[in-house]
């Protein structure tokens, strides 16, 4: 007896202990819709994350290190067009837990029938160095979307007060009111600016349409700017929906000919709720603000000026349709190429092709679904065939599928001046 006890003492030390640190360790969640939580994580040794699992019941994961889940209670996986996951500072790892409505609606349900009230959020961690796995939770307990929730966005729609899809106009006028509808929880201040994108100007990227307090602190700096056309600081009450009213129209550029784009610019703010303890989590020191944490990217609002003569016709929201450049334009030398279409709904991805006047592909790009304008690169001049290009857009599911189309359109690049 003594030695099977010794036994299970050596065997219990000889298990390595669980190095990742994390924080929040717990936080309250959302009922009955989604939840997004910034979470930090430390203490990283030759590990890379992996696959993330909502369940109601942990079970030791020996010889892995920690608990993983219990097979028979998982409520979903975290999908991959939502992990926003990042490494951060040294030995550091910030998540972006985007929680889908269905898993807290399984967990509610599972609570409703005699479950605990609350569940699991598991990642795990592997080892570059052949050592085990490590699997790291995080309890949500399921709360009501208001005051003790994490300040998140959850949806955010922007658009002018008029039915058009894109906005068109002529130089010099001012565009209608603007509003952006705003599907949130927790409650708080909500701070940020109004930007625009001119002509010409390189469009943002994914990492420039990202609230700020969605990504780790040492990357939010590095976002770009562009033109500021107003500023906000707004009280975000604990009711989950709130209309927030644009900039003043009369700020807006005008007065060069082309397509805009108004970036809503979200900053970080002060949340107990959701903040993030770098100390707590092993990976460094100081508070991570994470109020205005969201798991999408925020689309712009588009709006095109030109001349009275040919102003882009009204298109149905909703629909796949392309814009610019426009059917025979000649894009000039000293200007950028750059193709935009109208956001169709429902698709998960956009491909955008050119091809040359002899039928050759001279470029091809997938675009996420938040993105409605590609840039060609400049060596689309040098290498296409002399004569017309002709370009096109798809819409794609997620599964790659085409959803839907444009048609042709063609257009020249005269040649550059010598």
């Amino acid at each position: 007896m003594h030695r099977i006890f010794l036994c299970l003492i050596l065997a219990a030390t000889a298990l390595p202990a669980a190095a990742v640190l994390r924080h929040p360790t717990g936080v309250n969640v959302n009922t009955q819709g989604p939840t997004t939580v910034f979470i930090t994580y430390g203490g990283l040794r030759d590990q890379a994350p992996a696959e993330a699992f909502w369940c109601g019941e942990l079970m030791p994961a020996a010889p892995a290190i920690g608990f993983m889940c219990r097979t028979d209670t998982i409520f979903g996986r975290l999908p991959l067009r939502y992990d926003l996951s990042r490494a951060s500072g040294t030995g550091g790892f910030t998540d972006i837990m985007s929680i889908p409505a269905n898993v807290t609606r399984r967990a509610w349900e599972a609570a409703a029938a005699g479950a605990t009230s609350s569940f699991y959020y598991v990642r795990r961690f592997v080892s570059l160095t052949g050592g085990p796995d490590e699997y790291v939770f995080v309890t949500c307990r399921l709360a009501g979307g208001g005051a003790r929730t994490p300040l998140a966005l959850l949806d955010v729609r922007l658009a002018f007060e008029t039915e058009t899809a894109v906005l068109a106009m002529e130089r010099g006028a001012a565009p209608p009111v603007i509003t952006a509808d705003l599907t949130y929880t927790g409650t708080g201040r909500l701070i940020g600016r109004w930007e625009v994108v001119q002509p010409g100007e390189e469009p943002p990227r994914e990492e420039d349409l990202l609230s700020a307090a969605t990504l780790p602190v040492e990357l939010r700096p590095l976002q770009r700017r562009w033109t500021e056309v107003g500023r906000f600081n707004v009280f975000l009450p604990p009711g989950g929906r709130y209309r927030l009213t644009g900039p003043d129209p009369r700020r807006l550029p005008t007065a060069a000919e082309g397509l805009y784009l108004l970036l809503l610019r979200i900053e970080a703010s002060n949340d107990k709720e959701g903040d993030s303890n770098l100390a707590a989590a092993g990976a460094g020191s100081g508070v991570v603000h994470t109020g205005g944490v969201a798991g999408f990217p925020i689309p712009p609002l588009r709006y095109y000026v030109g001349s009275a003569t040919t102003p882009l016709p009204p298109l149905p929201a909703g629909v796949l349709a392309a814009l610019l450049p426009a059917a025979g334009a000649a894009v000039a030398a000293s200007q950028p190429v750059v193709l935009s279409w109208t956001a169709a709904r429902g698709a998960a991805f956009y491909r955008a092709e050119v091809m040359d006047s002899g039928g050759a592909v001279v470029a091809s790009a997938l675009l996420p679904a938040h993105l409605a304008t590609y840039s060609l690169p400049p060596w689309v001049r040098e290498r296409a065939a002399p004569g017309e290009l002709r370009w096109r857009v798809e819409a794609l599911d997620l599964d790659g599928e085409q959803m839907a189309a444009t048609e042709w359109r063609a257009f020249t690049l005269p040649p550059s001046p010598r």
